[in-house]
């Protein structure tokens, strides 16, 4: 499936963002072989160089290890991951306390509706 782009931002950034997506909520395993350049650039219908530059990005991160001839792999350094996960989220909860405290809700308010629809949505 193709991805869709936001133009105000480079593609590879987008697309290291999605594969570290990937990563940090276990679609792509720790040890798991990485599908190819090719392969992702078919399936996000982005330029191979583009590719390689996001995966670049996961290599310099910790998050992938490129092995020469077998392949680029994910992380098996859990904890490289675990921190990754916590720094996403965090900047997921800054934008949403920002969003929230804009609109007027106080943490209270804020923080009732979080668990009210933690348990209703997927």
């Amino acid at each position: 499936m193709m991805m869709s782009f936001d133009d105000s931002r480079p593609i590879w950034i987008q697309l290291a963002e999605n594969f570290g997506h990937k990563i940090i909520s276990g679609e792509w395993q720790p040890g798991a072989k990485i599908p190819s350049v090719r392969e992702l650039a078919l399936e996000a219908g982005a330029n191979p160089n583009t590719i390689q530059r996001a995966l670049g990005t996961l290599d310099d991160d910790g998050l992938t290890v490129a092995e020469r001839t077998q392949g680029r792999f994910v992380t098996t350094d859990e904890k490289v991951i675990a921190r990754r996960r916590e720094a996403v989220a965090i900047e997921q909860t800054d934008r949403h306390i920002a969003s929230l405290r804009g609109l007027g809700l106080s943490l209270d308010g804020a923080t009732k509706l979080l668990a009210q629809r933690w348990t209703t949505t997927d």
